[in-house]
Parts: structure tokens; sequence; C-alpha cells
């Protein structure tokens, strides 16, 4: 088995440095011996070459922490309990609204414990958690009307990753606004406007963290009015990230042609809500118009492959929206599996399969997609292994029965096509060590949370 070294030791600057003995540092292959010093908490100096026998040695391929661009925790609950009625995405939803009116602030941070663990023991360092589960049955505030929110962070910080928590505005059930679902009703907020002061009371509480930011999630085009997504585009501050699902469905863009007699894309467009600061999620059914006004925008996109395939969603254009200009990024989305090295390959096997070709894109630029990319879309601008970002990486066991064997000049392929999560030995996040030779010290507590709630339903 591949192990770490032992604890960093303090460098010349004040901080802690390691060695890799290989590591990704954005390239198109690995660098040899790389000296990583770190300060506080971020990284200082990477330099590549250096063997000190005084500096611990990470003994597998570093590379930065992976960044999860899309969570919705609680639907975790499901992974494997959807497949024997068959069905569609539709008939899905019911079994989550099953699991929605279930929850408490209580139950959902140790659930949300459990699932951030498993992210982290799978390498993950961020998460950008969709959250829309805010209220109590009816629609009743909490005493703390963001105290579902707080559980959520806690649940993060239990696990030691950071959190960009996206709070999702959800106010209506359908175009032609139809009454909403009774578990619907803990997602709704009264108004855009009380939405939006919920969230700033939310974001001051947080304001001086490093580990915490707190961004802008419309829910879809089907639950904010075009009114509210108009309002919402004038009121867009620099820096805060914003993320929407986007034709996840033919259903949802028929509807919305009707009723707008535009794209969801369009919509987006016309209220100001497209670029940079925005990430649409999946944009599975996409006409060229919809990519080309993606990608001049340079808005980013998150593909979330496993899940999309566990919902028979479809295969979205990411060749299409890349070569546009569309900045990619990936997540796990309701977790069927938590992966990202799988969600990584995802977005080429299934061009792969839609197109008939091979190589539409380079291992390293999936392997962006899987770190800096989803970085940057949760509002961490600075990411990779380099000077000035957070000391956030893991180390892989190149020994593995997935990795070993495969050539040098072809190992980071490899990590790429064939690694997965359990191939990941160690985490570090702001230079502190999370997880230990496969080992996090909060799984023993944690592990019964998801049996012990479905089994006391």
């Amino acid at each position: 088995m591949t192990r770490t070294g032992a604890s960093p030791r303090q460098n010349r600057r004040g901080g802690t440095s390691w060695i890799a003995s290989a590591a990704w540092l954005g390239g198109p292959g690995l660098s040899d011996d790389v000296l990583i010093e770190s300060r506080d908490g971020r990284i200082v100096a990477v330099s590549p070459g250096i063997d000190d026998v005084d500096v611990p040695r990470l003994a597998g391929i570093v590379m930065p922490g992976l960044v999860n661009a899309h969570s919705h925790a609680f639907h975790r609950l499901l992974r494997g309990r959807t497949h024997r009625q068959g069905g569609d995405f539709w008939l899905w939803r019911e079994r989550m609204y099953e699991m929605a009116a279930s929850l408490t602030p209580e139950s959902y941070e140790s659930i949300a414990t459990a699932v951030f663990i498993e992210m982290a023991m799978a390498g993950v360092t961020t998460v950008g958690e969709f959250h829309y589960l805010h209220h109590q049955m009816g629609g009743v505030p909490y005493a703390d009307p963001n105290e579902m929110s707080h559980a959520l962070v806690r649940a993060a910080r239990a696990a030691g990753l950071r959190l960009c928590l996206l709070d999702a505005g959800y106010f209506t059930a359908g175009f032609d606004e139809p009454p909403l679902h009774p578990v619907q009703q803990r997602f709704r907020d009264p108004s855009i406007e009380s939405w939006l002061q919920r969230v700033q009371m939310l974001s001051t509480s947080y304001h001086n963290a490093t580990d915490v930011l707190v961004g802008l999630a419309p829910h879809s085009v089907r639950a904010v009015s075009m009114q509210g997504l108009r309002m919402l585009g004038q009121r867009l501050v620099p820096g805060i990230p914003v993320h929407i699902h986007v034709s996840e469905q033919p259903a949802e863009n028929r509807e919305c042609l009707e009723a707008t007699s535009m794209t969801p894309t369009g919509l987006l467009a016309e209220s100001g809500l497209l670029g940079q600061h925005t990430t649409l999620v999946h944009a599975t059914h996409l006409t060229e118009s919809d990519i080309e006004l993606i990608g001049s925008t340079a808005t980013r996109v998150c593909f979330c492959a496993t899940t999309e395939r566990d919902l028979a969603d479809g295969l979205g254009p990411a060749a299409a929206l890349s070569s546009a200009g569309a900045p990619l990024c990936v997540g796990s989305d309701s977790h069927a599996v938590i992966d990202l090295f799988e969600e990584a390959r995802g977005i080429e096997l299934h061009q792969r399969l839609a197109s008939g070709r091979r190589g539409l894109f380079a291992p390293s630029d999936l392997l962006a997609a899987a770190t800096t990319g989803g970085s940057a879309s949760l509002g961490f601008p600075d990411g990779g292994l380099m000077a000035g970002s957070p000391a956030d990486f893991l180390v892989l066991d190149r020994d593995s029965p997935r990795l070993n064997g495969a050539p040098r000049a072809e190992l980071l392929d490899a990590v790429v096509f064939a690694a997965t999560a359990s191939d990941v030995t160690d985490v570090f996040v702001g230079g502190n060590r999370v997880v230990s030779d496969r080992e996090h010290p909060g799984w023993p507590g944690a592990r019964h949370a998801l049996r012990d709630h479905l089994v006391e339903r």
C-alpha cells in the first residue's frame, strides 16, 4: 500500500512542507519530487525537482482537492432505492419529496455530516450545496429562518470541507403556477425580496469565514417567474456565484417555450443572468442558439454524469459547449455514487456515446473540470497546486489495482480514466489532514446516520 509520510515539517517560511513524489500541477503530465510549502493554510511555494530527505514525503500521486460543484445532500437517502419501479424523473421526484418531508435540522445535520465525510474520503475538499429545504412543513419558518442552512455549515465543518452554500429560491411549481406540492412549501419563500433578505442574513453570519461562501440559486425557470428572474438579474452582486438547473428535462423546454416563446437559456439571457458568475446545472437539452449564448457569455456549465444517467436525463452537449467557450465543472448531484473521477471521465465517455468519436477532451481538461473549474464556479477563485491557493490537495495510491502498472508517461491518463474514489488515501484541507490512510476520524460516529433515519421512518 502506498503510504504518506509523517506529519508536515515546519519550513523556513514559518509554515509546513511536504514533498510529493509525483504531482499534477495543471499540465498534460505529472511532475516529480515537488516541494509544496504552505503557511496559514495557503500554498506559498511549489518547487519541482526537490529531493530533501528532511521533508515528509507524500508517496502517491498528489493533485488539487476535488471540487463537487453540485450537491443535494439529502438525496443520498435515495441511493439504490428508486430502481425497482421503473418510471422516469418525475416518479423519482415523488420519492425525493418523501425524504424531504421527513427531515429536521437535527436529522439533516447528521445525514449531511455523513454525506460530506463520504465526499472527503473520496478526495473532495470543497462542495457546492444547492440547498432548498429551508422551512418547516407548510412553509412555516424556523425561529432562525436559516436554521437548516446552519445545520449544513456545521456538517461541512465536521467533515473538514469548504462549503459554498447555494441558497435556492423556489416560488412556483410551473409556468402556469399550479398549486405547490405540500413538500414544496418547505422550499418556498414568500417573495423574491424576502428570499434575498434571508440570504443576506445568512451571508452576514459567515462574512468573516474562510471556509464558507453563500451563493444564489434560483432553482429553475419553472420555479422562479420571468419577473423574478429579471429582478434577480438587476440585483446581482459581483463575486456572488449564481447556480440554476437548466434544461434537465425536455418537458421543461416545451413548457418554457409555450409560456415565454423562449428556451430556458434564452430566458436567462433576456433576464441578464448569463455570464461568468453563473453556472448552469445539467444543460442537457440545448439548441444550437442556446450553446452559442452560453459560450459567448462564458457562462459555466456543471455536468453531473452519474445522476444524469441514473435518471435517464440524456447526454448533454459538453463538447459543443466547451468549444463555444463555456468552462465546465462537475458535481455528484443526487449521489447515486460519490466519485468525482467518474463524474469527470463521464463528460468524455458520454460524448463518445453521442458522437461515435474518442478524444474530445484531453485528460488534463477533465481533471481541471473536477478541480479548478469547480473552484471558480463556486466563487473560490484560487485553485490548483500553485502559490496563493489554499493548501487543499489529495494523495492517490499509484499502486492500487486500478493504477498499478500504468506507464509513467501515461499515468495522468490512467488517473482520469481508471482511478476511483477508493484510490484516495489522504486528503488535506487548508494544510490540515482530514483523511489519513483512507480513514476519516468522524466516520465511525457518522456512518449510521443514513441507515438510522430510514429505519426510524
